[in-house]
């Protein structure tokens, strides 16, 4: 990969957000169904709006969907409509439909505000559609921005939903996005003990696929309840491939404001699973880690409840000393891993070790070795030693599902 060719875009697009608008390629069961474009501008699945409106032309559709579903500065479903499409209903992941909901928070089913749809909430009582929301629809388009990491639960969003439309004979036609952080695959590969909402599939932390890529790997794997097989259709992008910068055009949830915090995520995530702060309830979260009394601590924030953001943060009300990470994002995209060592700093310091871990930290590895490896005393090159088989396997694996190089 073009180490040169990241650094001098990522100067150009760290702090800000780009779109893109564009034209027409599909993947439908690995075929193409319309021609190339020859035009360097990223172009998303959404962007590409003749070529899935002539395909859901008179279907009845349903659409996954969320703040970050937009082509050309305009919401997915409004734009569907406006094409006279049969849009029947809607489901919300995570954060909700409009991206409303703050991180953890229950999202409602009820009514889409701005256009009367029936929104059905895929993030509170049910992760998982019913048999009932779909089995009237011949389509379901998936349309959200992910960031690559296992955790992030978009994934796990549309697992769930290949799954039950699957198994009620309904097409998925997902609208492919980039990665922000496609351009490494670091991590403990998840193991079938661990599988929670927060790691659904058998793929490390920081997996290297889009949307449509994981979606292919879960169809040709098998690992979909019953191992059904869904119908399964791609909107690739254009002018795409996994070495490429990708500065965001919309937050993907409330906790991720930029780019910064997108690269820092995949390693200070495991810290939701400690006594540690990633400065959630403050300006930067996702960019700085700590806890009271740190003495390596570089600053000092104070987490507070922040509406429509996040509520009851870990240390609410209590100063923290933490280690500040702004501007230093470049790390990441030089050494492409998984930041241990922080993890290891974090757990070595802490006064006291019987409490650091809580329950959650194993769902997010995907594994009880890493806790383990951590609490033994490990050093970052024994517990990355450890997980190397398993993610070389998993390279392997993928290269088998990559739509882009």
């Amino acid at each position: 990969m073009a180490k040169l060719r990241y650094l001098l875009f990522f100067m150009l697009c760290l702090h800000s957000f780009s779109g893109c608008k564009g034209a027409d390629r599909v993947r439908h069961d690995h075929h193409n169904l319309a021609g190339d474009d020859q035009s360097d501008r990223i172009i998303t699945g959404a962007d590409q709006t003749e070529v899935y409106v002539r395909l859901l032309s008179g279907k009845k559709v349903g659409v996954v969907a969320n703040q970050t579903s937009l082509t050309g500065g305009r919401h997915l479903v409004d734009v569907l409509l406006e094409n006279k499409i049969d849009v029947r209903r809607a489901f919300a992941p995570e954060h909700g439909f409009r991206g409303e909901a703050g991180p953890g928070d229950k999202v409602q089913s009820g009514k889409d505000p701005r256009t009367g749809l029936p929104v059905i909430s895929l993030y509170g009582s049910k992760k998982r559609p019913d048999p009932a929301d779909v089995n009237d629809l011949d389509v379901v388009v998936f349309d959200i921005q992910d960031v690559g990491v296992r955790f992030y639960t978009y994934i796990s969003t549309l697992h769930y939903v290949m799954e039950v439309c699957a198994e009620q004979g309904v097409e998925v036609m997902v609208l492919d996005r980039p990665n922000p952080n496609g351009f490494y695959v670091d991590g403990p590969v998840l193991k079938p003990d661990f599988s929670s909402f927060v790691g659904v599939a058998p793929i490390p932390v920081v997996h290297g696929l889009t949307v449509a890529e994981y979606a292919k790997m879960v169809n040709g794997e098998g690992w979909l309840r019953g191992k059904v097989k869904c119908k399964l259709s791609i909107v690739e992008m254009k002018n795409y491939d996994h070495s490429m910068m990708y500065a965001l055009p919309v937050r993907p949830s409330p906790n991720l404001p930029d780019m910064e915090a997108i690269y820092f995520y995949p390693s200070l995530c495991f810290f939701e699973g400690a006594k540690v702060s990633v400065g959630r309830g403050t300006p930067y979260p996702f960019k700085v880690f700590g806890y009271p009394g740190y003495g390596k601590g570089e600053m000092k924030i104070t987490p507070s409840d922040i509406s429509g953001v996040i509520t009851d943060p870990p240390y609410e009300g209590k100063e923290c000393n933490v280690i500040d990470l702004r501007g230093k994002e470049k790390m990441i995209l030089e050494k492409r891993k998984l930041m241990i060592e922080w993890i290891i700093e974090m757990y070595r310091s802490y006064p006291d070790k019987n409490t650091f871990f809580n329950n959650f930290f194993d769902k997010l590895a995907g594994t009880d070795v890493l806790r383990k490896s951590i609490i033994a005393g490990k050093s970052a090159e024994e517990i990355r030693s450890g997980w190397k088989s398993e993610l070389d396997d998993y390279s392997r694996l993928r290269e088998k599902y990559l739509i882009y190089k």
